[in-house]
């Protein structure tokens, strides 16, 4: 079943949201997965922290914001698609808001936000992406590793690499 955190997965990295998706967890040991895990307690400490509806989970929701917190902007594109996943799952139960992702890099005073207003092309966006992420998961074998820059500080880089 797709969820937020398998489409950041599939945008970032293919070979990561098949294995992941599989049950080859190796994020409990990745030190970045740890900080990010962390950085969402820290910011997440009032009652409308973390929501859990059906197969996702926002970090926050306000009256007038889903809220996705992400460690950098690493990958905008993987971040700014999970986010727009969200709002395309709630306003399917009904629930109208607009996005919100925070960067919270460290050592960075001046927090990145960035507004994410909810559209008929991203619903048409995400349906066609759920169909092609559906029929990946679907395949029997991971894509092959592809050695990319940021791979060092993937949890799944041993696994791939080494």
């Amino acid at each position: 079943m797709v969820n937020g955190t398998i489409v950041n997965y599939y945008l970032h990295c293919k070979r990561q949201c098949w294995l992941f998706y599989n049950k080859v967890n190796l994020e409990d040991n990745s030190e970045d997965v740890h900080i990010g895990r962390i950085l969402h307690e820290l910011k997440n400490d009032d009652k409308q922290s973390e929501i859990a509806i059906d197969n996702i989970k926002v970090d926050k929701i306000t009256n007038e914001y889903v809220v996705e917190i992400k460690k950098s902007d690493a990958d905008m594109e993987a971040a700014t698609t999970q986010l727009e996943y969200y709002l395309y799952v709630l306003r399917k139960k009904g629930i109208e808001r607009k996005g919100k992702l925070q960067i919270i890099e460290k050592n960075v005073t001046d927090h990145k936000i960035h507004v994410i207003e909810y559209s008929s092309s991203m619903e048409q966006k995400m349906e066609s992406l759920i169909r092609e992420i559906e029929t990946f998961l679907d395949e029997e074998i991971p894509p092959e590793a592809v050695l990319k820059k940021r791979c060092k500080r993937c949890a799944y880089y041993e696994y791939c690499f080494i």
